[in-house]
């Protein structure tokens, strides 16, 4: 359309603006924020390279499991709510990514 008025120039270009940044703040990418911004948290807090040397292999499973637990009850109580958060953000994005694959299958 080129008898745009100037009106209508503003409007569309900030409509435009707003289609561009909606993903930026979907809960998704909140997520993804949260999951990052505790992962960093964790890893300001916790030498993980030691977590790493001391965890037993993940072939023995009650090993593994008694390992995560007392890791997981030895640390102080921010890591352990970094952690929650993390997990917790975590399963909001492979929610939102199930969500978006059974949606984009539909229309395939």
């Amino acid at each position: 359309m080129k008898n745009e008025s100037a009106i209508s120039h503003t409007v569309m270009r900030r409509v435009r603006a707003i289609r561009f940044l909606r993903p930026a703040f979907s809960p998704a990418a909140l997520a993804f924020v949260l999951f990052l911004a505790s992962l960093w948290g964790i890893g300001r807090q916790v030498w993980v390279a030691r977590v790493f040397e001391n965890m037993p292999s993940l072939a023995d499973v009650p090993a593994f499991a008694s390992f995560a637990l007392g890791a997981f009850a030895g640390t102080e109580l921010l890591v352990q709510a970094l952690t929650v958060l993390a997990g917790a953000a975590l399963i909001r994005l492979a929610a939102d990514l199930g969500k978006a694959l059974s949606t984009s299958s539909r229309f395939a």
